[in-house]
């Protein structure tokens, strides 16, 4: 005997209800809402740091190396003494250039005398008069070197590397060491030019981890140069990190991101994601009306006798911009508000009936 329509009606709903067995058969999934987050527009690049301090140095004055007080690495502080030169040969120019001043000048002023007597000639005179000035300078000069036996720290900083050792003989204004200030950096980065009109001074400049794990260090940019490198087509922005650690150094080259803007954007989960073929897709959570304006190659027939709660998972593809944290900005294709499937993606195909279980 027939089963009148309305019997068969609640059998259906009830064979099919949450808890019935045919409900229990259905794939489970946990879900996420689709909710605007603020993402960060940026520029990755390489910056290089450059310390906003560094002296080199080199002796005043010639001479042997009788001290030398540092090493490579050394942290010295402004007027610390750094190597004293042995002047022997300065002080015994000394002495022969005062005493070639002083018998110069004894001719000179004797000549003179026998111009005016008509027993020598004016151009003695002055021959002797060029040797008493030129040796009177010079020995002007020689007493100024002993005045640079000492050579001290002109600024705080490291030492860098040593190109000489104690004993040897350094000329005047050859360098022989740089002393460098890291605890302030200056980072250079080229922007493309296609960024310019975006760039601009107070913009976060971060310096990233060698690992890509998040950002080392951020620092607002401090100027942007006013044209286009022609060869390039790049833009050179500039940053002052604070690096009291010293853990990085003049001359790094790092990985750096520029953050252009903030923006908010519909965002998904990392897990709600997967790809087919280099497309991004998502498994939208929808009733059998959403399913009925998506079919694709559902039965719909089938799909429209199980009852009205019914959840589908509906393929979707998805533009998105790059992960930042565990989320996806979408540029295209879900909007806010959507709920999309987190888990159990590799088992799903478009328009399945699942069962959507708590968070």
């Amino acid at each position: 005997m027939a089963l009148p329509p309305a019997l068969l009606l609640a059998g259906l709903l009830t064979a099919c209800a949450p808890n019935s067995p045919q409900a229990q058969r259905l794939p489970q999934v946990r879900s996420a809402e689709v909710s605007a987050r603020s993402f960060s527009r940026t520029v990755a690049g390489i910056a290089t740091l450059e310390a906003l301090q560094e002296v080199s140095l080199a002796a005043q004055a010639g001479g042997r190396i009788e001290r030398l007080l540092v090493r490579q690495g050394d942290r010295v502080r402004r007027g610390q003494l750094l190597l004293v030169l042995d002047q022997a040969q300065a002080r015994a120019d000394v002495v022969r250039l005062r005493s070639e001043m002083e018998t110069n000048l004894l001719n000179y002023r004797r000549f003179e005398a026998l111009v005016r007597q008509g027993a020598a000639t004016p151009f003695q005179r002055d021959d002797f008069r060029q040797r008493y000035v030129a040796a009177r300078e010079e020995l002007a000069a020689r007493r100024a070197d002993l005045a640079f036996r000492d050579l001290r720290a002109p600024i705080d900083g490291t030492v860098a590397d040593l190109k000489v050792k104690q004993g040897d003989l350094i000329q005047a204004g050859a360098p022989f060491t740089s002393i460098i200030r890291n605890d302030r950096l200056l980072a250079r980065m080229e922007v493309p030019a296609v960024y310019s009109a975006a760039t601009r001074p107070g913009l976060p400049l971060q310096l990233l981890q060698p690992s890509g794990a998040g950002p080392l260090a951020q620092a607002p940019v401090l100027s942007v140069d006013p044209g286009i490198d022609p060869a390039s087509q790049t833009l050179l922005v500039k940053a002052e990190f604070p690096n009291p650690d010293e853990t990085l150094r003049d001359g790094l080259r790092t990985r750096a991101r520029l953050v252009l803007q903030d923006r908010p954007y519909p965002a998904v989960p990392f897990a709600a994601v997967s790809r087919q073929w280099g497309q991004s897709f998502v498994f939208v959570l929808g009733d059998l009306e959403a399913l009925r304006r998506r079919p694709g190659r559902s039965d719909l027939a089938k799909a429209a006798r199980l009852p009205p709660q019914t959840r589908f998972a509906l393929q979707t593809p998805v533009q998105l911009g790059p992960l930042q944290g565990d989320r996806y900005p979408v540029l295209k294709g879900v909007p806010e508000g959507a709920e999309v499937i987190t888990s159990n993606l590799q088992n799903l195909r478009h328009g399945q009936p699942v069962r959507a279980i708590a968070r």
